[in-house]
């Protein structure tokens, strides 16, 4: 049986976010929290952002899935994420790590090598930050570029859509691990939920692209498009790629 993620199941994916709305808390990199929050309230779900240590425990234990980005990295960060971590795994949640910078930054690697040991559901990152990452068991991993591709180890695809701007506009791929997050809250398999909303983002873009004039009237049309984006046109301009 073919179990790889086709654009028809993205479409009931996303279908599936607007009619629950699940919570996705976000360790965000706080240069571009305003604009991933609109992100994932466009697609249908609900973000919060608080790296409050007093607060972390609660707001975790009450969403659905949650993201951690490496982004604006410091101690007092490093402690909140360890520990929202901690938290996500004693209540089986799913969780995203996006090891933003890990290239530039080697105290920042041997951070998120030790957050990758913890079983993140979807590991997602850029060619640089992602080749320095081997096994990594059963965690999905998701290289992120013109295409993006996915592996589990078992299955491997590629998400064809999505638009050069989102290379010119700062927090599109850390929106990317957001919408990523609250597909996961509906979608058990990771494969079929990233593939779906790498999708979903990816026509979204497109869709926006059309019309924009550039990078700025781009970011906006994109949350316009997310926002009005439907099942139906996914599941018909989704291009998702696999192979056994």
């Amino acid at each position: 049986m073919n179990n790889s993620p086709t654009p028809q199941q993205a479409g009931d994916r996303l279908a599936r976010v607007r009619a629950r709305r699940p919570r996705v808390h976000c360790l965000m990199n706080t240069v571009v929290q305003k604009f991933v929050a609109d992100g994932i309230t466009a697609i249908g779900a609900i973000p919060s952002m608080t790296s409050s240590p007093d607060e972390i425990v609660g707001f975790v234990s009450k969403a659905d899935v949650l993201v951690v980005n490496l982004g604006t990295l410091d101690a007092d960060r490093r402690k909140v994420i360890e520990l929202a971590v901690e938290v996500a795994n004693d209540h089986g949640k799913p969780w995203v790590l996006d090891p933003v910078h890990s290239d530039y930054s080697p105290v920042r690697l041997e951070f998120a090598k030790t957050l990758i040991a913890r079983r993140p559901t979807v590991l997602r990152g850029n060619s640089a930050e992602m080749a320095l990452f081997g096994d990594i068991g059963e965690t999905l991993k998701i290289e992120t570029g013109a295409h993006d591709r996915l592996t589990d180890g078992a299955r491997t695809g590629t998400v064809r859509n999505g638009h050069r701007w989102m290379a010119d506009v700062t927090g599109t791929g850390c929106l990317s691990g957001g919408v990523i997050a609250a597909f996961l809250a509906v979608e058990p398999d990771a494969m079929a939920a990233a593939a779906a909303a790498l999708a979903a983002t990816g026509v979204a873009a497109e869709q926006a692209a059309e019309h924009a004039r550039g990078p700025g009237s781009f970011a906006v049309a994109f949350l316009d498009a997310l926002s009005a984006l439907t099942p139906d046109e996914l599941s018909l301009h989704g291009r998702i790629d696999h192979e056994i």
